[in-house]
């Protein structure tokens, strides 16, 4: 099926056209047929499989240029806000329609100013709400409401202040929701809000024939250093590796910079200005080595990743699936490792449990021991090496789920990587795998 068969304009046609985008995904297959008739949608689909087309192409394509707003987005982070925005504007070229990005961390003013002549508006909950209640923005006559990543939001506690911006728009509109999961207070949301809403979802499973998934155990105080070695050895085009906290994600960065990676840190700490700049440098591969949070990267659509690094497991299984469909999309290829230290047992017990994939254990040899700079004096070990936090709790044989091979014997594993674009890898020296197959089952 083709985006003509979905009942697009000719002008939409042309303007997708000219993005290179000629072949809807399985979400708008679905999704933009039924919005086209006026139905309100529930959608669930991952991170990078085309949402924002299967919600913003019936939008873009009812309105007309008027005096008030007409269509509401409402986004969990910043950059999701821009980023949808910036696709609407893609999407909607010559129709002249003003798009706007309402979100925190930066002045109200030129939002103001701006809201004036919006059409569409693209927001996080609390900035709306303060735009609302300051008589900035008028809802009054919204026709389309967009909840996007709304597990996410009932994650960030957003559900109030979501419930507090709907009851402003009128009861006759058409709605659209999206997410990774449906959660009940989603569903609370839905059956409150939607009228007979049409169901849809895609495939969230992982494409096992495209990503390749290896776990290690590792003393805590080593981790860092195998993190290092792992940057090195696979040496990836975009790489992002995943902390639990803030905290976490300033000092890896800090730490991968002081070993020679071109890597930056994301998170909900930094400002606007910061995060935009970090985000777009990295779609440009500069840097090509992210340490982000979850939060901050829930929702952007980044291609070209390579690789995904778990430096802290995610509590959440199936964040953990969110994680690793970052990479191997769109037919290529892809790498998730997962560092696990004592503390990460637990967790990572419930990943293999709760998610249908396949990880494999690869044991660690030898490798470089580098120095680790917590930033906190109570870490610091009498070997000069910094431990990074205490170990805790525990974790037996899981049944099934991973097996266990030696990587650096087959082709193309560590220290045989093929040279970059520039003609040699970023790393001039290369060793010969530190990592050997365990012999046994489970992982302890």
């Amino acid at each position: 099926m083709n985006f003509k068969e979905l009942g697009l304009s000719e002008s939409m046609l042309a303007n997708l056209n000219s993005m290179g985008i000629t072949e809807p995904t399985l979400i708008q297959e679905k999704g933009i047929p039924i919005a086209m008739q006026g139905r309100d949608v529930v959608g669930v689909s991952e991170t990078g499989s085309g949402k924002t087309l299967a919600f913003g192409a019936p939008i873009l394509e009812k309105l007309q240029k008027s005096s008030y707003v007409q269509a509401l987005v409402i986004a969990p982070t910043r950059e999701l806000a821009e980023q949808i925005t910036g696709e609407f504007r893609k999407f909607g070229r010559n129709l002249n329609l003003n798009v706007v990005s309402i979100y925190g961390g930066v002045s109200l003013l030129p939002q103001m100013e701006n809201l004036r002549s919006a059409d569409i508006v693209v927001g996080t909950p609390g900035r709306l709400l303060d735009h609302m209640e300051r008589r900035n923005l008028n809802l009054s006559k919204v026709k389309f409401l967009v909840l996007d990543e709304a597990d996410k939001m009932v994650e960030m506690g957003f559900v109030e202040d979501v419930e507090r911006i709907i009851s402003q728009i009128p009861e006759e509109k058409q709605m659209f929701l999206f997410g990774a999961t449906i959660t009940n207070e989603i569903e609370g949301i839905t059956k409150r809000y939607a009228k007979n809403p049409e169901y849809i979802s895609t495939k969230t499973n992982v494409d096992e024939a495209l990503l390749e998934q290896f776990y290690f155990n590792v003393d805590q105080s080593e981790k860092f250093s195998l993190l290092v070695h792992l940057l090195k050895s696979e040496d990836p085009n975009l790489a992002i590796v995943f902390c639990a906290t803030r905290t976490n994600t300033d000092v890896v960065a800090r730490n991968l910079d002081r070993q020679g990676f071109d890597a930056q840190a994301i998170h909900g700490g930094l400002s606007q200005n910061q995060r935009t700049r970090v985000i777009d440098g990295f779609h440009k591969g500069d840097p090509h080595i992210l340490v982000a949070t979850a939060v901050a990267a829930r929702g952007l659509d980044i291609k070209n990743v390579s690789h995904i690094f778990n430096y802290d497991t995610p509590k959440d299984p199936k964040e953990y699936v969110h994680r690793i469909g970052r990479t191997a999309r769109a037919g290529e290829s892809g790498k998730a490792f997962t560092l696990l230290s004592q503390r990460d047992h637990e967790f990572f017990s419930a990943v293999l449990r709760h998610c249908p994939v396949q990880i494999t254990k690869l044991t660690v040899g030898e490798f470089e021991k580098v120095k680790f700079d917590s930033g906190r004096n109570r870490y610091s070990s009498r070997s000069g090496f910094s431990r990074e936090g205490a170990s805790r709790g525990g974790f037996g044989e899981n049944r099934g789920g991973f097996g266990e091979r030696s990587f650096g014997q087959r082709q193309g594993g560590f220290g045989q990587r093929s040279p970059n674009r520039a003609g040699q890898g970023r790393f001039s020296h290369r060793r010969q795998s530190g990592f050997r197959s365990s012999g046994s089952g489970g992982h302890r």
